[in-house]
C-alpha cells in the first residue's frame, strides 16, 4: 500500500484541474502544466482534490501509483509557487552575470563561458557570485542548475566551483612534503 498515493491532492485557490483521458491539465497563476499518467492508475478530480489509484495489484501499477501523485503535487505547486534553485560560485575572479538570455560565466578558464537559458525558466544572477534558477516545471529548474553546475564542479581542495546553495564539499588535504 502506498503511503504517498492514498493521500490526495488538494487543488489550492486559485488553482483548476481538467481530465481528458489519462493526461490532467493544472492552471495557476504562474501558468499550465499536464500530466500524462500510465494506464496502471487511474485519475479522479472531486470536490477540490485530486485521487489517484492503482488499476491492480502488480508491481508496476503500485510503482506508478506514488510516482503519479507527486506528479500530480508538483504540478501544483508549479502552477502557484514554482520552483527555484540556487547557486553560489566560489573562487577568485569566478563571476556570473545576465546580459539578456545569456548567462555569462567567468570561471577561469581563457574565454568566458555563454549560457543559453532556455525557454519556460528564468535566470537571475543577484550577485555576482550568486545564481538563481526559476521557473514552473522541478524537471527542467533541476537540469538547467545541474547544467550550469557542470561548467565547474567544486574541487574537492580549494571548494571552488559552482555549488548549490547549502552543499557540503568534502574537503582533502593537499600534498605534503
Amino acid at each position: 500500500m502506498s503511503r504517498i498515493g492514498k493521500k490526495p491532492v488538494d487543488l489550492v485557490k486559485g488553482v483548476s484541474a481538467t481530465l481528458s483521458g489519462q493526461t490532467i491539465e493544472v492552471k495557476g497563476p504562474k501558468g499550465t502544466r499536464s500530466f500524462t499518467a500510465t494506464d496502471d492508475v487511474t485519475l479522479t478530480i472531486d470536490e477540490g482534490s485530486v485521487k489517484v489509484t492503482p488499476r491492480g495489484t502488480s508491481k508496476r501499477a503500485r510503482q506508478q501509483w506514488g510516482m503519479a501523485r507527486s506528479m500530480v503535487e508538483n504540478l501544483i505547486t508549479g502552477v502557484t509557487t514554482g520552483f527555484k534553485k540556487e547557486l553560489e560560485i566560489q573562487g577568485v575572479g569566478y563571476r556570473a552575470a545576465m546580459a539578456g538570455n545569456v548567462l555569462k560565466l567567468s570561471l577561469g578558464y581563457s574565454h568566458e563561458v555563454n549560457f543559453a537559458v532556455p525557454a519556460g525558466v528564468t535566470v537571475t544572477s543577484p550577485k555576482n557570485t550568486e545564481i538563481v534558477v526559476e521557473g514552473i516545471d522541478q524537471q527542467l529548474v533541476g537540469q538547467v542548475a545541474a547544467n550550469i553546475r557542470e561548467w565547474r564542479k567544486p574541487e574537492p581542495y580549494k571548494g571552488k566551483g559552482i555549488r548549490y546553495k547549502g552543499e557540503f564539499v568534502f574537503r582533502k588535504e593537499g600534498k605534503k612534503k
